[in-house]
């Protein structure tokens, strides 16, 4: 008798770690790691930029460092605090 309790709980124990891994797994799915295309998205924010290359490089670094670039060609920086918070050794902000 306490072997079949044994069982039943050793088989009630391993359903639920199953149940656990399968939501995990679908958790995953349904929000995947995105990677930005630094790129594009640098290209798009300096576009209208007097200096498009030093632009470009600036926002490139914060890019790969954040993964986030805020939209459009200027502000909007409360979308990627971190890109926003970035500054020089001067203590100005870094990204564009």
């Amino acid at each position: 008798m306490a072997i079949a309790k044994e069982l039943i709980a050793f088989i009630l124990v391993s359903l639920l770690v199953i149940h656990l891994s399968e939501a995990d797994q679908m958790v995953n799915k349904k929000y995947p790691s995105t990677k930005i295309d630094c790129g594009a998205a640098c290209a798009a924010r300096c576009r209208l930029s007097s200096r498009p290359h030093l632009c470009k490089r600036a926002c490139g670094t914060c890019c790969a460092r954040c993964s986030c670039v805020p939209p459009g060609t200027s502000g909007n920086l409360e979308v990627c605090p971190c890109y926003a918070n970035m500054t020089t050794h001067g203590n100005r902000r870094k990204c564009p």
